[in-house]
């Protein structure tokens, strides 16, 4: 039986402006298994990046219960928030968000200075496995403004396993790329996915959820469906499938 990664219990998340309340999150259950590749989908203002933020451990929601690989997260405090995040997360954001003046290497390396166990030879090591994960292995030396978008983004995703998390949450992973470069990018998290990793894919694309096996729809706060996908698109064909005359380094 597959391991409850994240569950998810009445969670409610209010922000007060003034002397008005913003009910973001209305009373969310759900639970991402071990193995599960899901969207969450949803308008601007559904609830959806606030979701994301919690189940990241970047805010604290309300009211409600969130259990991370079975250890709750609100009885940890901020040190131990901070370290559990480190070692069971793994984060790939829209923008990127790699150090400019630094290496891909480098910035692959980033999340393991934080663990003082992971000595300089075994951190260089782990980080170039991870390079080698996102076939990067001959752009370990180029910088941020010497890669194309694609090769930039996949240097976060090799930031985001080179502690091997228990969880990758991504947000609009494929928001800033072209066609092509985005069903390059769905193609590795669905290597990923198939072996082994866990993937929650914040996207407002519904031709990109079709690559993840389920979606999760949030409306005004709260799960408004959830749903199999059935038919997902396999990203390895419709890259075959693109005209020649569209294809730009990635």
């Amino acid at each position: 039986m597959k391991n409850a990664i994240i569950k998810v219990s009445e969670l409610r998340k209010d922000y007060f402006i003034g002397e008005m309340t913003v009910h973001a999150l209305r009373g969310i259950n759900m639970e991402i298994f071990e193995g599960d590749f899901t969207a969450i989908m949803g308008a601007s203002g559904s609830g959806k990046s606030t979701m994301l933020n919690i189940l990241g451990c970047l805010d604290k929601p309300s009211d409600g219960e969130y259990l991370l690989d079975s250890v709750n997260m609100g009885k940890l405090n901020k040190n131990q928030l901070a370290a559990l995040r480190n070692s069971k997360l793994g984060f790939i954001f829209q923008s990127y968000n790699l150090l400019p003046r630094t290496t891909a290497l480098e910035n692959v390396e980033l999340p393991l200075y934080y663990n003082s166990k992971v000595k300089a030879k075994e951190r260089k090591e782990r980080a170039m496995y991870a390079l080698e994960q996102v076939s990067l292995a001959d752009r370990v030396s180029h910088m941020p403004n010497q890669l194309s978008g694609g090769q930039q983004q996949r240097v976060a995703i090799a930031r985001s396993l080179v502690n091997d998390p228990v969880v990758i949450l991504a947000d609009e992973a494929t928001g800033n790329l072209d066609t092509r470069t985005s069903y390059e990018i769905m193609e590795l998290f669905q290597q990923l996915n198939d072996n082994g990793k866990t993937i929650v894919f914040v996207t407002h694309e519904p031709d990109i959820a079709r690559f993840t096996k389920q979606n999760i729809i949030f409306r005004d706060g709260r799960i408004q469906k959830k749903t199999e996908v059935s038919n997902r698109n396999n990203a390895s064909e419709m890259i075959k499938a693109l005209p020649v005359e569209e294809e730009i380094e990635s």
